[in-house]
């Protein structure tokens, strides 16, 4: 009698997207740790910069006219300037401040366990399907606040996804990818669109002097793209990134498993903070909203630009204090002002690894910026893509891809527009394209890379969160995360910019494609 034969379970192949996203996970992680690939890049730089600067790189500044010369930092006047600065580096990093406030507050929420309390709510009332469109919706929106949505929200989208028993890295990175990657979408007018109108209408003026740009110009665009942009980025979570990241299990997440209804003291504290918040709001509200309000312009009145988004950084930590205190007294996690300065000091405790991640990024970006070489290889870039003699819709979206790949070098908006705005605004509105519709090719490309380069400091803090997690993640992992958002952002954000093309629709109030 023939023996029976084993039967063995035959994995099916992975597709190609699926192998790209396994190779870059694996060879990723086969770099060496953060902190140490960025001391890598820092010396790249250095070492470039004297290339550069002995050979004589440069380029014309085509709004100033200006010779951009490339600086050799590793010559005595560099190396002076190095040491001489490296602590005011550190100190003046943007995101060194804004994180450790935010934290403060972002912290005590979580130690004193309002946030544990909050998600168990939301778990136990909210229909489950809803909360991740939600949390991308946010992110969205939540933009217009920049630097501090991408510190406050991809943590508490991590929290949330652990409290639904998913995979809190897949919540930390839809967060993300929902802020930084979705940059140039959003329901509501705000700062960015003031300041690059700015730089689109001082480029569109080298051939209409009396070009007038405004800020609410690409909005009808936007405003779309934010309902474009919501269920790719939920496809892509709950498609690609969480089966990738597999099941996540912690002690953190049994915990959860065994404390889901919430306590006497819990619904009490909530109820507390639920009361000091609403008090908060309404208070930032009357200083916000009536005209000639304190946080409003005191000239032009204007909230986009006014004390109110330079205080948005305290007014996050705010949000997130007042009610932790709230919760805590009401929860009796906080009994006296000594649990307060402990659990404060509890939360700042795991900064630690994104202090030393953010003093070594500080040198790194600032060096690059010293040395000239990001503006010098976008106006490379810029001219040579200028010469390649392609028209009409192809070379739009070639200026898309092309600013995509600029941004991996230069992470800020404003900064990449002052520089190729000179260039490519005059260019297509030679070709009949008004500006306005440029400042929309431009806006695409400089979101959907914005969630993989390195060059945006916020993806050094968001390594550091996902370690909370995962002590063992690596940039492989996070990038290969990540990098489905990118590729499907910039398909679906290049379809709808070729539809509005082609039916010819207008971009904003008062704003067409054509001249």
């Amino acid at each position: 009698m023939e023996a029976p034969r084993l039967q063995v379970e035959k994995k099916p192949k992975k597709g190609l997207f699926y192998r790209l996203l396994d190779w870059v996970e694996i060879n990723g992680n086969k770099l060496p740790d953060v902190l140490t690939l960025f001391v890598i890049f820092t010396a790249i730089i250095l070492v470039v910069s004297m290339i550069a600067g002995l050979s004589g790189w440069s380029a014309i500044n085509p709004a100033t006219k200006e010779k951009i010369v490339a600086i050799n930092l590793l010559n005595e006047e560099g190396i002076k300037r190095i040491l001489s600065e490296m602590v005011k580096n550190f100190v003046n990093f943007p995101p060194l401040g804004l994180v450790l406030v935010v934290m403060l507050g972002v912290g005590l929420a979580e130690s004193t366990g309002l946030i544990s309390a909050f998600m168990r709510k939301v778990v136990l009332s909210a229909p489950s399907k809803l909360i991740l469109p939600i949390i991308v919706l946010i992110g969205i929106v939540g933009n217009a606040a920049a630097d501090a949505a991408l510190i406050v929200l991809p943590p508490v989208a991590a929290m949330i996804f652990l409290a639904l028993k998913r995979n809190p890295i897949a919540g930390l990175c839809a967060a993300y990818a929902a802020v930084a990657g979705g940059f140039s979408a959003n329901l509501i007018i705000n700062l960015l669109d003031a300041m690059l109108a700015g730089f689109t209408e001082s480029s569109a003026q080298i051939i209409d002097p009396a070009y007038k740009a405004n800020p609410a110009m690409n909005y009808y665009f936007l405003f779309a793209s934010t309902f474009v942009l919501l269920p790719v980025a939920v496809f892509v979570t709950t498609k690609i990134v969480e089966p990738r990241l597999g099941t996540y299990n912690s002690q953190q997440a049994l915990d959860e498993e065994g404390k889901t209804e919430l306590t006497t003291v819990e619904k009490r504290g909530l109820r507390w903070a639920a009361i000091s918040l609403g008090i908060f709001v309404a208070i930032i509200l009357a200083v916000t909203v009536p005209s000639n309000a304190m946080l409003r312009h005191p000239e032009t009145d204007s909230i986009i630009v006014s004390p109110f988004m330079d205080s948005l950084v305290p007014i996050m930590f705010l949000f997130f204090f007042i009610p932790a205190l709230a919760y805590g007294v009401g929860a009796k996690t906080i009994k006296s002002d000594k649990d307060v300065a402990e659990q404060l000091s509890k939360a700042m405790s795991g900064m630690g690894y994104y202090i030393v991640l953010a003093f070594i990024a500080a040198q790194m970006i600032t060096y690059f910026a010293w040395s000239n070489l990001g503006s010098i290889i976008a106006i490379k870039g810029a001219e040579a893509l200028q010469s390649i003699g392609m028209v009409g819709l192809p070379l739009l979206i070639c200026f898309i891809l092309f600013t995509a790949l600029v941004n991996l070098l230069i992470a800020s908006s404003s900064a990449k527009w002052a520089i190729l705005g000179p260039v490519f605004v005059p260019m297509f509105m030679i070709l009949g394209y008004s500006p306005a519709f440029t400042q929309i090719a431009y806006r695409i490309g400089d979101s959907i890379t914005n969630t993989i380069t390195p060059m945006l400091a916020y993806f050094a803090i968001l390594l550091s969160f996902a370690k909370k997690f995962d002590k063992n993640m690596g940039v492989g992992t996070l990038i290969s995360s990540l990098l489905p958002y990118t590729i499907a952002f910039g398909i679906f954000w290049i379809v709808l910019f070729s539809i509005w093309y082609l039916l010819g629709l207008p971009l904003g109030p008062g704003a067409y494609i054509k001249l």
